[in-house]
């Protein structure tokens, strides 16, 4: 059964013991001018396989998306006291790779430098790759990052501790987290716990980010707090990316002949071309010589 992982965005504190658990594990350098990993600018770089980012959030919004504590629309709230009425909080979200169900990567690749497993990652093989870099364009969440600064630079991204799942134990950064945001098992379980957890708890927004986006995602999300309002794409479609492109790329192997085949007509007719324009040229010498002969 396909692995998956929870993560429960209410119970995270921002400490981003798995931004570094996620670095030690995969040896990613930490660098001091590019990206953060942890606070309002972290973003998912080269060198950053998971980040955790910071946002500012007031709770009336929450609360009025997430269909608890709603707000009445009457004078006793229109105070001066703005803090009060609608108080700010702070919303932490880790991001990593989705790890689609049917990943737009993996399809888009024509190398096979991203395979899915059965387990449920996506793993990269840099060996494979021949930097055409269509997997960027394909993923719906943005996650593969190139190498810019490298000389013989590659695609990066997380893949979900693909070794430590093969052995049975879990993602490095779900490991090492003290206030248990993620919960790492089999994601059928883990989207019916989702469910429950949303139909006996009103403080959760009624929506399970990663349930239907992109076809389903391995790493699914709850939140008290609208997912807009937290950075999450919101225009991912449901439909699995794959089934707009599989058509094409079926037909890529046919398109592929058929321009071999020009390619080799165009060779041999320019072949061709040349050797009668040789044969002209040595008709043409050789009349003349034979006009200086006569002549002389």
């Amino acid at each position: 059964m396909s692995k998956g992982v929870l993560v429960n965005l209410t119970k995270c504190i921002g400490c981003g013991s798995c931004t570094v658990a996620c670095k030690m594990y995969n040896g990613n350098q930490w660098i001091n001018d590019r990206a953060e990993t942890n606070g309002e600018t972290a973003e998912l770089a080269d060198e950053n396989w998971t980040v955790i980012q910071k946002f500012r959030v007031t709770r009336a919004v929450a609360d009025a998306d997430s269909n608890a504590n709603k707000l009445e629309k009457n004078e006793s709230n229109k105070t001066n006291d703005t803090n009060s009425a609608n108080p700010e909080i702070w919303r932490f979200v880790k991001r990593q790779c989705m790890h689609c169900k049917e990943p737009g990567c993996v399809s888009s690749c024509f190398a096979k430098a991203f395979q899915k497993t059965e387990a449920g990652p996506v793993i990269y093989y840099p060996n494979n790759c021949v930097g055409c870099r269509y997997c960027m364009l394909a993923c719906p969440f943005k996650i593969p990052k190139f190498e810019w600064d490298k000389t013989i630079p590659v695609i990066t991204k997380c893949i979900m501790c693909n070794n430590r799942i093969a052995k049975g134990q879990q993602p490095a950064c779900v490991s090492v987290c003290p206030t248990n945001v993620m919960k790492f098992g089999d994601r059928d379980d883990l989207l019916a716990e989702a469910k429950e957890l949303l139909r006996n708890d009103p403080q959760y927004v009624q929506h399970i980010y990663g349930e239907e986006e992109a076809g389903g995602t391995s790493w699914i999300y709850v939140s008290d707090t609208p997912f807009a309002q937290l950075g999450f794409k919101m225009d991912v479609p449901k439909k699995p990316i794959p089934s707009y492109t599989s058509t094409y790329m079926h037909s890529t192997p046919i398109f592929g002949a058929v321009w071999a085949l020009v390619l080799t007509g165009l060779y041999f007719f320019t072949k061709r071309k040349e050797h009668v324009k040789n044969a002209e040229n040595n008709n043409n010498n050789s009349n003349n010589n034979n006009n200086i002969e006569t002549t002389e």
